[in-house]
């Protein structure tokens, strides 16, 4: 039964007046803990040491320290990797065969701090653009890269450390201050990263700052008002994500983005399918609950019987309902209100006239826990709101298609555009589908860009800006031209 706290301006607290709240674990739905409760004052609190951090520490003029400082953030995490580990499985449901070595909740996401560690030396802050004579007068320029200021960072509770860490880490490694305000059905996992920081490291009071509160709204909208927030780096549902954006807009602090996808899955008509229908399971990943998972999945038309027979015999292999399990991948979903909007989905499915392959119900055999079964949809078109609408669960709608740029007009019609895959024996002819979507990333006959050097993020309703990789880094700076005149 953990019990975290806040960690407002170097030092861990509770909330004001002690106010806590209980976090679920959705594989039991027993209580896994409780957490602090952050009031409007509790955020003001950190608000205001963040940007007195930033103002007056040596916090953002020397990228030194800072290296320094990451350098004991990586240790202290590595110190209690086993305890942090537990306690993300416990809050998110996920399996610990995606906790550990090989999976995005836990261990991974640690290791990709070991990018920003051997980029931070060689940055370089100041670019010498040379001489020139604007309207006669001489001038030397330089370009300057400086940290942006107070980065209020709110993240979602499908994968929390590998997120807080995607945007915290960069922006402190840029010279900013952060506010951390995390998902409430998440709590442990910021909570854990702010012990590290007030235990660990030598990172100045205000600096790093983690706000866990039940109401998702309240602060954190309170957090994109404030105008001494200089930035918004947001991860969540797109609806949300315009509600921020609008919000913003009122201070014209910058945001990123990183939101919602219905993500195409393209089996071209020379595929092998018995090969790359397997890249369809993924969406049992962690019961569904990525943005970023192919749930469409486009077929050759004269080929959907083959396709069924293989989906049907696949879908077997997925097996679940053990949270300790070092080989499953999927668990329950969040909470029973996310349970109960996937399941709506699903009758939704039915009645837009799709046939049921397999799934589509809370699975009998499991007393406990927020399970909904392996649920794939055929004979769906993609006008049906299955089709267009995240509905973040194991399920996958599979639309035939009559022609390769069939296929390619059915995957761009979408108001999202995070991710999207292609499968074909002619590896050319695949990056030239590829090269034809509209999204952020693309995956060709399995690659895999999940790596802490490459940028991710999306087109249209996907989101702004990309995070991870130099262009993540990159989002945390703003950009100073100084000229300096030259006497002849």
């Amino acid at each position: 039964m953990f019990k975290s706290q806040l960690l407002i301006n170097g030092e861990l607290c509770e909330a004001e007046g002690g106010a806590r709240f209980e976090n679920l674990a959705p594989a039991t739905e027993a209580p896994a803990g409780d957490a602090a409760d952050a009031s409007p004052t509790d955020m003001d609190r950190a608000i205001a040491a963040a940007r007195e951090a930033f103002d007056t520490s040596r916090w953002r003029n020397d990228p030194e320290f800072r290296l320094a400082c990451l350098q004991q953030l990586k240790a202290g995490l590595l110190a209690v990797n086993d305890e942090l580990r537990e306690l993300i499985s416990a809050e998110t449901g996920a399996p610990m065969g995606i906790c550990g070595a090989s999976g995005p909740q836990c261990d991974v996401p640690i290791t990709f701090l070991d990018y920003t560690l051997e980029q931070l030396p060689g940055f370089s802050w100041r670019r010498d653009v040379g001489i020139a004579e604007p309207l006669g007068q001489r001038s030397q320029r330089y370009v300057v890269k400086e940290a942006i200021g107070v980065v209020g960072c709110i993240t979602p509770w499908n994968v929390p450390l590998q997120i807080n860490l995607a945007k915290c880490i960069p922006a402190l490694a840029a010279g900013c201050a952060v506010v951390l305000k995390a998902a409430p059905d998440t709590p442990f996992a910021a909570a854990m990263l702010g012990e590290v920081v007030a235990k660990h490291t030598d990172i100045p009071p205000g600096i790093f700052n983690v706000i866990t509160a039940n109401d998702p709204v309240t602060v954190s909208e309170q957090l994109v008002c404030d105008p001494r927030v200089d930035m918004i780096s947001f991860t969540g549902s797109t609806g949300v994500g315009k509600r921020i954006m609008s919000l913003a807009s009122d201070t014209v602090k910058k945001v990123f983005l990183e939101l919602g996808g219905k993500s195409a899955n393209i089996m071209l008509d020379d595929a092998d399918l018995s090969q790359s229908l397997l890249s369809c399971l993924a969406v049992c990943f962690h019961a569904g609950q990525g943005c970023a998972i192919q749930t469409r999945l486009l077929i050759p038309a004269d080929r959907q019987t083959e396709v069924e027979e293989l989906l049907q015999s696949y879908f077997t292999f997925i097996e679940y309902g053990d949270p300790s399990s070092d080989s499953q991948i999927m668990g329950p979903l969040i909470n029973a209100k996310q349970q109960q909007r996937v399941l709506d989905y699903i009758s939704l499915g039915k009645k837009e006239g799709a046939r049921l392959l397999l799934g589509g119900g809370k699975p009998a055999q499991l007393d406990k826990g927020y399970y909904v079964e392996p649920t794939v949809f055929v004979d769906v078109n993609n006008d049906m709101r299955i089709a267009r609408e995240e509905i973040f669960g194991p399920v996958l709608v599979v639309i035939p298609y009559e022609n390769e740029a069939d296929a390619i007009r059915i995957a761009n019609d979408s108001e999202y555009g995070l991710s999207a895959g292609v499968w074909s024996a002619d590896g050319d002819r695949a990056l030239a589908v590829a090269h034809q979507l509209r999204a952020g990333t693309v995956t060709v006959n399995g690659g895999n860009y999940y790596s802490p050097d490459v940028p991710f993020g999306g087109y249209k309703q996907s989101g702004i800006g990309r995070e991870m990789g130099p262009e993540g880094f990159e989002e945390y700076l703003e950009t100073k031209t100084i000229a300096i005149g030259v006497r002849a």
